[in-house]
């Protein structure tokens, strides 16, 4: 079975929660804080495995979820991290983040590694609070959350030439004439359901990689035949050899020829703009070249006439391919503004926040609110001052108080209450 899309939702390890603990020793006068910090949360990372051909590993795995670093003990020992969690993808696997849109990774390399979810760091222990104003604190912190993530897997092709065009034109039987691919051939529709890859060698030695895609009808691009599930292969492609049936027994070539390229430009407006070529197969059918002069005068590509049964006219086009990927082969695959490439820190007058009054709640969203939250261990009262502190240095007293919040309301973090004071 060949799979080539999968979504999936990755959870790193949560960071492992910081120790409170206390040096009590017969002969250490004034022992202080000892308690340690809390492990690393496992990354989840993405790996190329070249013995791997399609994403079936993966079809089932809804989520993938890291676990959490050990928590810190007392003696400030620290917690040990969780191993980071490897997941095998076939090499060609493109990586996006759906709330975002934007690629993470283009695993086209045999060797390419990725972290695609960080584990979140570990809490620290109370003897990382310490200070000269508070040599002994009696809180710690609790691990930080990892990052989560809804991701889609689209594993791409990794070929040079894409052969494009109506079933039966003679995709697969112009790929077994090249290479040493051995796709299945027969005279009916839809023979080809799954691409097919081969390695060509041209007649000066040049050699590239050619792909058979299958399903290209009318309306592909809009889920027709199998078209949609294999024109994503192709956005890969450096150069398409669009295969028509000179002979006109599937059609007339030039309507078949039209009806494909507006398959190709509706799925990507990138698609239509490679470089292209034509290859009118089955000359072996039209012996007094009508069919193919009439189609010359109506075509603004290179058109090679080849009879792939009879390995007339091949040798011409893999020499032409191969020039075209040569000059093809220093342009990125995608535009700089697809690609999540950095990320830009920078200050903004924005509040960290929001606040919402729902009712007689007063609701606050923000990540760095939640993630401070989730940190804060509220079994001290030093713990709960802290956290206090920390909401009144964000500006959250002073935007509840404009809002007309009074002793006693009721603020909501997450799915927990408190009451407001002043």
């Amino acid at each position: 079975m060949f799979i080539d899309e999968v979504t999936i939702k990755v959870i790193a390890g949560r960071g492992g929660d910081g120790c409170t603990a206390f040096r009590r020793e017969k002969y250490v006068e004034m022992g202080g804080p000892y308690g340690g910090n809390g492990g690393h949360g496992a990354n989840i990372i993405f790996m190329v495995d070249s013995g791997l051909h399609t994403l079936i590993d993966l079809r089932y795995m809804k989520m993938i979820k890291g676990d959490k670093g050990e928590n810190g003990l007392g003696k400030n020992c620290h917690g040990k991290s969780a191993p980071d969690v490897i997941i095998k993808v076939p090499q060609g696997t493109v990586i996006t983040d759906l709330d975002t849109g934007l690629i993470i990774a283009d695993m086209k390399n045999i060797d390419d590694k990725i972290v695609v979810a960080q584990g979140g760091r570990g809490g620290r222990g109370n003897t990382a609070f310490k200070t000269l104003k508070n040599p002994c604190p009696t809180f710690s912190e609790n691990g930080e959350p990892g990052e989560e993530k809804i991701l889609k897997l689209e594993l791409k092709l990794l070929a040079d030439v894409g052969l494009v065009g109506l079933p039966s034109v003679g995709k697969s039987t112009f790929l077994s004439k090249v290479s040493r691919a051995k796709p299945k051939i027969a005279d009916y529709h839809f023979t080809t359901l799954s691409p097919n890859l081969g390695v060509v060698k041209t007649i000066d030695n040049r050699s590239f990689v050619m792909a058979d895609l299958p399903g290209l009808i009318e309306g592909a691009s809009t889920g027709a035949g199998l078209g949609d599930k294999f024109l994503r292969h192709i956005e890969r492609c450096k150069v398409l050899a669009h295969i028509v049936d000179i002979s006109g027994v599937e059609g007339d070539p030039y309507d078949n020829f039209i009806t494909i390229n507006k398959e190709l430009e509706n799925f990507s407006k990138k698609l239509i703009q490679k470089p292209m070529i034509v290859i009118a197969n089955k000359m072996d059918l039209d012996l007094d070249n009508k069919k193919l002069n009439e189609f010359k005068k109506k075509v603004s590509c290179d058109v090679y006439p080849i009879s792939a049964i009879n390995n007339e006219g091949i040798d011409q086009v893999l020499v032409k391919l191969a020039d075209i990927i040569a000059q093809e082969n220093d342009k990125p695959l995608y535009e700089e503004d697809e690609l999540l490439s950095h990320v830009l820190y920078k200050f903004e007058k924005n509040k960290p926040f929001t606040i919402e009054k729902i009712d007689d709640y007063y609701v606050i969203h923000g990540e760095e609110v939640e993630k401070l939250f989730k940190m804060t261990k509220f079994n001290s009262e030093e713990g709960m001052l802290r956290f206090a502190r920390k909401l009144r240095t964000l500006g959250i007293d002073d935007e509840l108080e404009k809002m007309g919040a009074k002793e006693g309301d009721i603020v909501k973090i997450l799915d927990f209450d408190f009451e407001y004071r002043k």
